[in-house]
């Protein structure tokens, strides 16, 4: 009899070690839209329009490889604008990560963008994207992203992830 009482003591005891704390889980926000658009506002993504570019590609440059393509999606909005959806794909390079409460960490990518200039001539732009990721023990999250060393976007606390750029 003391056995059993002893056995259910013992596996009463584990289950109570097992309960987690909500509070201890770490939020994590890195999914980042990006609009490309004319300076008239137009959307450049768009190949149904004139003027725009007909395909893109993303290519980690701290990749493990040369060739290390970056997994994106061609999103549309309700009234049909298109962005590329980029979900952490990209070798991410420790910048500052000696605060371990306070860490810093970025993806350098090149953007390549085809424009059709007309049936047989292709115009090719590589630009530079970095994002900028911060890591505390509560949040991991974009903080920052340039576009060709340019400050295109900083994290405001509770707004999406949209960096529009303006070619």
């Amino acid at each position: 009899m003391r056995n059993i009482i002893f056995g259910f003591l013992v596996i009463f005891c584990a289950f109570l070690s097992c309960k987690t704390d909500d509070d201890d889980v770490q939020r994590i926000d890195q999914i980042l839209n990006i609009y490309m658009k004319n300076g008239a506002g137009r959307d450049l993504l768009n190949n149904k329009a004139g003027a725009t570019y007909f395909t893109y590609s993303m290519n980690d440059v701290n990749g493990v490889a040369d060739l290390a393509p970056v997994s994106t999606s061609l999103r549309a909005t309700a009234d049909s604008t298109l962005f590329i959806e980029y979900i952490a794909g990209a070798r991410r390079i420790g910048l500052d990560t000696l605060d371990p409460d306070n860490k810093t960490y970025h993806s350098v990518i090149t953007v390549s963008l085809i424009k059709r200039l007309n049936n047989s001539i292709l115009d090719t732009i590589n630009d530079k994207l970095e994002v900028q990721y911060r890591m505390t023990p509560n949040v991991f999250e974009v903080s920052k992203v340039y576009y060709n060393d340019t400050l295109r976007f900083t994290k405001q606390d509770g707004a999406p992830n949209v960096v529009t750029i303006v070619k």
